[in-house]
């Protein structure tokens, strides 16, 4: 039996403790009066008020494989947003608000700077909502990763008011789709980037310069998921439902707010592509329909609304246009994309 210390067996204690305490120091300003306990508690706490008839909202989230291209390019200061954004862009589909935020980060080997930038990320976006990054987990396991790779989830809490939901039961014949832009990939799709570019084998291609996107591939990739937030907040009374374009795209996504008797029929000409899409559909040879499947294809929300609604809609939030209509079906099929 061989004999020895914790930090002989992989987990450094004194440098978790180090490392405790400069966290405290980044988390803290997102702290408002109503965090009770947060860094260093063995339970955050968070006093709640101000709601007649609270309805919570959560929402858990990882960055998925875009966390391997970070890892490539060494580059860190945009997945702590990565990760808040995704999460809180899940529960303000229904009108919620964030109100606090935790993470988790699993490495095999404590990386402080690695950890230290993660966090730098996540409290610059929770700030930027007026979301409490109340705690977290940052957890030392030898042993559970490849050397250099790491795990980071979040999780967030929202409110809303239950007489002020979104309510996507309304959604009927003749409403409106309405678009709002994407600005890249935000955090899905990237399995099949590095499959197209052979990044596990060779990353060099992350840092080629790209003519037609007018930067590095890599920093194409890694644009962080933004917050719709304080884009969409001035319409939820108008709307009728949001869907949040991640993971499946239009055609996964949309008909999870969609009633089972309609169809969303989208014109897929009514809307810019960022030309990251292009690039990667041509250098992997990608048929359209699957690039529909996996990517969010320019847009990162979609709303219905009332035809009555629409003028108000586009004129309130930023880079939103028309981009089809709903109609009453009785097929299986919830999403058409026509061109």
């Amino acid at each position: 039996m061989t004999e020895g210390t914790y930090k002989q067996a992989g987990v450094d204690l004194e440098a978790s403790q180090n490392l405790k305490r400069r966290i405290r120091d980044i988390v803290t300003p997102t702290h408002g009066p109503q965090v009770l306990a947060g860094v260093g508690a063995f339970g955050a706490m968070y006093q709640f008020s101000g709601h007649r008839e609270p309805i919570l909202v959560s929402s858990t989230d990882p960055v998925g494989t875009k966390l391997r291209l970070a890892v490539m390019m060494e580059r860190y200061d945009t997945i702590g947003a990565d990760l808040v954004n995704a999460c809180i862009n899940d529960v303000i589909v229904c009108g919620a608000r964030p109100i606090f935020f935790l993470d988790y980060i699993n490495m095999s080997s404590l990386r402080p700077d690695v950890v230290e930038e993660l966090l730098g990320g996540m409290a610059e976006a929770c700030q930027g909502v007026n979301c409490a990054l109340i705690g977290g987990e940052t957890a030392e396991m030898p042993g559970v990763f490849a050397e250099g790779n790491f795990d980071v989830s979040g999780f967030v809490v929202g409110v809303v008011e239950k007489s002020e939901m979104i309510d996507p039961t309304t959604i009927s014949h003749g409403d409106v789709l309405i678009g709002v832009l994407s600005n890249g990939l935000h955090t899905n799709g990237y399995s099949l980037v590095r499959h197209v570019y052979g990044l596990d084998t060779d990353p060099a291609p992350l840092r080629e310069h790209r003519p037609e996107l007018g930067e590095t591939l890599g920093d194409a990739l890694l644009r962080p998921h933004p917050p719709y937030l304080d884009a969409l907040a001035p319409v939820f009374s108008r709307v009728k439902g949001i869907a949040h374009i991640t993971g499946g795209g239009l055609i996964e996504n949309v008909p999870r707010m969609l009633p089972d008797d309609v169809t969303a029929r989208f014109d897929t000409r009514a809307w810019p592509f960022p030309p990251i899409f292009n690039t990667i559909q041509e250098d992997g040879g990608i048929p359209r329909d699957e690039m529909y499947r996996v990517f969010n294809m320019g847009l990162g929300m979609v709303l219905v609304c009332d035809p009555s609604e629409v003028d108000a809609v586009v004129n309130l939030v930023p880079d939103s246009m028309i981009v089809g209509e709903v109609f009453s079906s009785s097929g299986d099929e919830q999403v058409v994309l026509q061109s």
